[in-house]
């Protein structure tokens, strides 16, 4: 049967808004991150109050699941963790609305955003990409999803984070600065956002750096936990 372009197109999209999330991490095409997001954060620095998200790009290939480690590369001497809110888009989303935005997600996730401040300090410094301090491979761990039913109230969510059993950083999502409606509506004015795509809501104060050996464990409260080693690239 031969359908017209636009109705092909329709239905594509529906079939993909209804897809299985489950796979997320496998079927992602991107990470968006938002940074200096958590007010603790603003209050340690001192620095002043965001007027609109700070948002960065991550590729597809630096997410990793449970069972995989994450891998200090060799160029970078300092690489820290960072604890945060996942959120999972379920369909096509471009120029919503913050009233609308929840229309769009398809659930959630716990995830840790490591980052090489060594590089990223030089970035900032001088006015140039994050890409590269971000976007290394294996620099997004990610749970499983979490339905939006089962989380709950996505704005008033205890994250923590431990480094070889010790307490490192705890939050709680009620500290965002903008929040995850705020977060979709921002980006889906720039870029079209599609089913598996993420957004990294950002991360409490304390994010420290990591070493060979150490181990990671985090969580959402007693909701949900991950864990995964670290080690040197060979």
């Amino acid at each position: 049967m031969n359908l017209p372009k636009l109705a092909v197109s329709l239905l594509t999209k529906r079939n993909m808004s209804s897809s299985d999330l489950q796979a997320f991490a496998r079927n992602s095409k991107k990470i968006l991150g938002a940074a200096l997001n958590y007010m603790d954060v603003v209050r340690e620095r001192n620095a002043p109050l965001p007027k609109t998200p700070v948002v960065f790009l991550k590729p597809s290939t630096s997410l990793i699941e449970e069972g995989k480690d994450i891998v200090i590369p060799k160029v970078f001497t300092k690489v820290a963790h960072e604890v945060e809110l996942g959120v999972v888009i379920s369909k096509h989303c471009k120029n919503v609305s913050a009233a609308d935005a929840f229309s769009y997600v398809g659930g959630y996730c716990l995830a840790l955003d490591m980052t090489a401040q060594c590089d990223l300090g030089e970035a900032r410094k001088n006015g140039l990409p994050w890409s590269m301090g971000k976007g290394f491979d294996t620099s997004t761990p990610v749970s499983r999803l979490i339905r939006a039913e089962e989380l709950g109230d996505p704005h008033n969510l205890p994250l923590w984070l431990k480094v070889n059993g010790k307490m490192i950083q705890e939050g709680n999502t009620s500290d965002l600065i903008f929040n995850v409606a705020d977060l979709i509506s921002y980006c889906s004015k720039y870029m079209t956002l599609e089913p598996n795509d993420i957004i990294l809501t950002g991360t409490p104060k304390n994010a420290l750096p990591i070493k060979d050996g150490d181990v990671i464990e985090a969580g959402i409260g007693n909701l949900i936990n991950m864990k995964f080693k670290c080690k040197n690239e060979m």
